[in-house]
């Protein structure tokens, strides 16, 4: 027998799988049986490696001889990857180094923009005018429910401010608005108590709803409106004549859309048909203009549910809070315009003024808009009507379709 290796003598001599124009394979041109030659399964042998610490470089069979490096595997390129050239990029496809700067720039802002806006919410939540005790009550009521006032107060008002207003004498310190919002079950619903409401007023017998403001501040108003709807009182809010111009000012006006020309030598408006930016003192004298409508307050409160709206509307708009030249004047100025109870945060203030920015609107039931009374012409309730609806607020269900009346601008 040959010393030379027929197997090392096959691979030396034997042409590659179709070298010679056949389409022939190696295997099927291998040496008949019991000549020398390869069996066409067996793999080519790997290479020999001398001096290897992985081989002897001599020997035969198996672990002797052969390259047995780790990740080794015979018949595949085992060459080492390229070498990778030029930078790594880590961040939205920047170098590294640049990225990390663009990175932290970004961290800093957003630190910043945190930072100032928790000052802020802080800032503005300390200068709440939070002078409001609520009366204790033993009323039960489902979700959370307000009691907004607008006050006809000229207290810090001067002479000039009052002539501007066309404000005219001295007011009572009574109610000019009453507004009743419920939220917290479903969409917010905004409903209005007539100013003129003949109601009984705790410790003074039946009299207008708007003198319970005038005798016993907001905790009898508070008191006689939850004696008269069953309402729990969860907060208030109240707002005089001069506070109202001054936020309105401060948010650059409010449009109105005015169905037809108001003028009226009492209130003071004088306003023509159509789209305008009412500003502080234009404000004043629409919601307190009655005498251009047939049905006198009961237009007006309509007016009034409409210019709230509309103020809430932009005051929490884009062109407002994305803009803290805006912004924050006008939350500073709100803060201390109006005086809310003594439990009320900011963020109570925020969700109010999203309730109000499209809620459901009604007027309590009237069954006589000039009941004759010892004080005057008064407003009386439709008793059964108002007490469904109030009922229905007070258990949290959905108030009947007809007990809503919606808002029209007279």
């Amino acid at each position: 027998m040959s010393d030379e290796d027929p197997w090392k003598r096959y691979y030396q001599e034997r042409p590659s799988a179709g070298a010679d124009g056949s389409d022939t394979p190696v295997s099927s041109r291998m040496p008949p049986p019991g000549e020398d030659g390869p069996r066409p399964s067996w793999p080519a042998q790997p290479p020999r490696v001398s001096g290897s610490p992985y081989g002897s470089g001599s020997g035969s069979g198996s672990g002797s001889g052969y390259d047995q490096r780790p990740g080794y595997r015979p018949g595949y390129g085992n060459a080492p990857p390229p070498a990778r050239t030029g930078r790594r990029w880590r961040f939205w496809g920047q170098p590294g180094r640049r990225g990390r700067r663009i990175a932290l720039i970004i961290g800093v802002v957003i630190i910043v923009i945190i930072v100032g806006i928790g000052g802020s919410y802080f800032w503005i939540n300390g200068k709440l005018n939070r002078t409001v005790s609520l009366p204790a009550t033993t009323n039960v009521s489902a979700g959370t429910n307000w009691l907004i006032a607008g006050s006809d107060s000229r207290t810090g008002i001067t002479r000039s401010q009052q002539d501007t207003l066309h404000l005219g004498d001295e007011g009572a310190d009574a109610s000019d608005s009453l507004m009743v919002l419920h939220m917290g079950t479903g969409k917010p619903v905004l409903i209005s108590i007539p100013r003129d409401s003949y109601v009984p007023i705790p410790g003074h017998g039946s009299l207008k709803i708007n003198a319970a403001l005038a005798i016993g501040g907001p905790a009898l108003l508070i008191q006689t409106v939850e004696a008269v709807t069953g309402l729990k009182i969860d907060h208030y809010m109240g707002i005089g004549f001069e506070g109202l111009a001054s936020v309105v000012n401060t948010v650059g006006g409010v449009r109105m859309c005015l169905p037809s020309a108001l003028q009226d030598a009492d209130s003071g408006v004088n306003l023509k048909a159509g789209c305008q930016n009412l500003n502080g003192t234009e404000a004043i004298a629409f919601v307190r203009d009655r005498h251009s409508f047939a049905d006198s307050d009961l237009q007006r409160i309509q007016d009034q549910r409409a210019f709230l709206s509309a103020l809430l509307s932009k005051a929490t708009g884009p062109g407002v809070y994305l803009n803290p030249f805006v912004a924050l004047p006008f939350a500073s100025t709100s803060a201390s315009a109006i005086a809310v109870d003594k439990g009320t945060s900011l963020y109570d203030l925020i969700q109010v003024a999203q309730a109000l920015r499209g809620p459901e609107t009604g007027t309590v039931p009237i069954a006589n808009a000039a009941y004759e009374t010892s004080d005057g012409e008064a407003v009386l309730w439709n008793q059964a009507k108002a007490l469904e609806l109030f009922n229905a607020l007070k258990d949290g269900k959905t108030v009947p379709a007809d007990l809503l009346t919606g808002t029209k601008l007279g």
